[in-house]
């Protein structure tokens, strides 16, 4: 079983024991369970289901894992004959989750 979970405009596809980054969600700690609402599709070996715009009654129950950075991101700028250079970095936070079950 399968599904398509909308996060803040952001879709995953997600499975039963899949880990994946979301964007951060400060308010959450590890070891406590965040819900999905926003369930796009849910599919299996009996069909799919597939919302307009969510599917009524479906939920995705997922464990916080931990907080995590993410790979650095280097921007650097640079005006010719100006003699203007920056350089700057960036690093994404996000919450790793594990989907534990999808109802639906």
């Amino acid at each position: 079983m399968y599904a398509v979970v909308d996060d803040r405009n952001q879709q995953y596809r997600v499975q039963p024991g899949d880990r994946l980054k979301i964007h951060l969600q400060s308010d959450a700690a590890e070891g406590q369970t965040l819900t999905f609402d926003k369930v796009c599709l849910v599919g299996g070996e009996s069909g799919s289901k597939i919302g307009t715009p969510f599917v009524a009654g479906a939920s995705v129950t997922a464990k916080v894992v931990r907080q995590v950075k993410g790979e650095k991101v280097v921007i650097g700028k640079f005006r010719k004959r100006k003699n203007s250079r920056r350089r700057t970095g960036f690093r994404a936070k996000y919450t790793e989750i594990q989907i534990e079950s999808i109802q639906g």
